[in-house]
């Protein structure tokens, strides 16, 4: 059983083991000699430890600090490492992350320069530079310990593991939204199904006797004019009742085997010259290998129509509107990028509700982006959309290729 034994040397500090094997006496002053004092350069590797595992646990609170911001934990961590090199008073801290800079006081260039690389899923995404201004002695790596090698890489995962983490909680949070979204989403769906199916009864009975009336020979000009209003005014509330049972889906889409590069190109014949008229330049970026899939082309259509418009009407000045392709993990995706005054994140939020708009009195039905959302659920797909106020909006649609295969396998 392994133990401990007096210290018959009676040094401070000193721990011998039970049943270690005696020291030899000749042995026993050199054994004195090192334990009776600490040399010069122990006690100052000592400090320095303590320096780096202080270092350390600084960075350890920065990152767990709740609420703070990626910018907030850089610049905490880069003003935590000038103390902990071997020469404080001239060392200057740098961290670069993702093109942004974050550095310490001190002298920004010098002679010496110690880097490492943050490392992010295989992907250099910024490095850590830590630079003596003035001269100093040759040591390990130049003027630099060999433990100063293994504390730059050690905080360059702690950063990698930091950006990590806070990814990883943005992600979820933006999960939860858009799951909180579609429920709302479906919820709307289902009323608007229901509302469009009560008020196509009454609708068709409106529309069917204003036609009969029309036809009356007996109508006075006057009345048959207003009989026309009313005609007019029964079929734009169809299409709306139409474009509401799209959004809820409740009309199923009539699919069939297509190229959705050949729905672009078949859409750019609608706007091509409405936006060139405006000044707006429309750009095509479209992938030569797309596989082909399964939808309703006239439905997609409509998709990059509504977006393009949408896109163009932002843009009273004139600016671009960029409409991709491309195949990427069993999916299809459509673009469409636009150079116009973006979308506020609390209007964003509310773009595919339907009625919801920002147009003028008798400019638009709100129902545009509602219809888009209908169609692209409708085909199994998703869309995101990222837009900054001031730089544009992005819309981009992801469609299943798989679908295909099921298609087939029915035929």
């Amino acid at each position: 059983m392994t133990g401990t034994r007096k210290n018959k040397y009676n040094i401070p500090g000193l721990i011998l083991i039970k049943n270690a094997p005696a020291c030899d006496s000749s042995e026993c002053p050199e054994l004195l000699m090192r334990h009776d004092k600490p040399s010069n350069s122990v006690v100052a590797a000592l400090r320095e430890r303590v320096k780096e595992l202080t270092c350390l646990y600084g960075i350890a609170q920065i990152a767990g600090q709740p609420g703070a911001s990626l910018d907030e934990i850089l610049q905490g961590i880069v003003e935590l490492l000038p103390p902990a090199w071997q020469y404080p008073e001239i060392t200057f801290a740098k961290i670069t992350f993702d093109g942004v800079s974050y550095t310490s006081e001190g002298p920004c260039d010098g002679p010496h320069k110690q880097t490492a690389n943050i490392i992010i899923d295989g992907v250099s995404r910024g490095m850590i530079e830590m630079i003596y201004s003035e001269q100093r002695p040759g040591a390990d790596e130049g003027p630099f310990l060999k433990e100063e090698r293994n504390l730059i890489n050690a905080v360059a995962k702690q950063v990698a593991l930091t950006v990590e983490r806070r990814q990883a909680e943005e992600d979820k949070l933006k999960l939860h939204a858009q799951l909180r979204h579609a429920d709302r989403l479906a919820t709307i769906g289902m009323l608007a199904a229901g509302v469009a199916h009560e008020l196509n009864e009454p609708l068709g009975n409106i529309l069917g006797f204003a036609q009969l009336a029309n036809k009356c020979p007996k109508v006075p000009a006057s009345a048959k004019h207003d009989i026309e209003k009313i005609e007019s005014a029964s079929l734009q509330a169809r299409e709306i009742i139409k474009k509401l049972l799209v959004f809820a889906r409740q009309r199923p889409p009539k699919k069939t085997l297509i190229n959705l590069n050949q729905v672009v190109q078949d859409s750019f014949y609608f706007f091509s010259a409405r936006c060139a008229k405006e000044g707006i330049e429309l750009v095509q970026a479209l992938s030569p290998d797309l596989p082909k899939i399964v939808a309703d082309p006239a439905l997609l259509n409509q998709v990059l129509v509504n977006l393009v418009v949408n896109a163009s009407q932002s843009m009273s000045g004139g600016g671009k509107i960029t409409v991709s392709t491309r195949s990427c993990d069993k999916n299809i995706y459509l673009t469409v990028e636009d150079t116009g005054p973006g979308i506020s994140k609390d209007i964003l939020e509310k773009i595919f509700v339907p009625f919801f708009t920002t147009k003028d009195v008798g400019e638009g039905t709100g129902l545009g982006l509602s219809v888009v959302h209908g169609i692209v659920t409708s085909h199994g797909g998703m869309i995101d959309v990222d837009s900054k106020v001031g730089y544009g909006t992005r819309f981009e649609i992801r469609l299943p290729v798989e679908a295909k295969q099921e298609q087939e396998e029915d035929w």
